[in-house]
């Protein structure tokens, strides 16, 4: 028993490491720092796995109740990650704690303002956003890269409604493409 145990959560673990890779990758992608201008600094890549993860977030809630509890360790597995990161910096524990919960906030807010906007399909809603976060800078909204990366944003929503639960529950998720191939 304690061994059948054992070897669902390793293979849950390695589910959503796999998904976690997925987002972090997508999340690095050389054109969102040289085509769409992100600053390619700590905040810059918080913000595109914070987009990322949404993206994928998003996706997994559709599916209600199944999704729910995927979800969670998902978001779990990223600040764990940022946690690590923040530890080989060598930053203390109390210093981690609080750039955590600040880093939490922020994550839940992009992601309901994000949301928001794809669901109304309001392209300046979330270039507005976009510039706010991405860019730190609210008079970029109209800029070409900012509008570029709605763009990108609203393609990437729409390849994930292809994406099935079985592919995250059985380890077979690939980030989609803005074209509906995987990337």
């Amino acid at each position: 028993m304690f061994l059948a145990r054992w070897r669902a959560r390793r293979a849950n673990r390695v589910l959503i490491d796999q998904i976690h890779g997925e987002i972090v990758a997508a999340a690095r992608a050389p054109k969102l720092y040289t085509l769409f201008a992100i600053p390619d600094d700590l905040d810059g890549r918080f913000e595109m796995v914070s987009l990322h993860a949404g993206l994928v977030l998003r996706r997994i809630a559709e599916f209600g109740e199944e999704g729910a509890g995927l979800a969670g360790e998902i978001v779990d597995r990223l600040f764990q990650g940022f946690e690590d990161a923040f530890r080989e910096m060598s930053i203390s524990d109390v210093g981690v704690v609080k750039r955590i919960k600040k880093m939490l906030e922020a994550f839940h807010g992009r992601n309901r303002v994000y949301g928001e906007a794809l669901a109304a399909k309001d392209a300046p809603a979330l270039a507005a956003a976009l510039a706010r976060n991405a860019y730190r800078d609210s008079g970029r909204a109209a800029s070409p890269e900012a509008r570029a990366l709605a763009d990108h944003v609203f393609a990437l929503a729409a390849a994930f409604e292809s994406v099935p639960l079985e592919a995250f529950t059985q380890g077979r998720f690939l980030f989609p493409s803005p074209t509906g191939d995987a990337a």
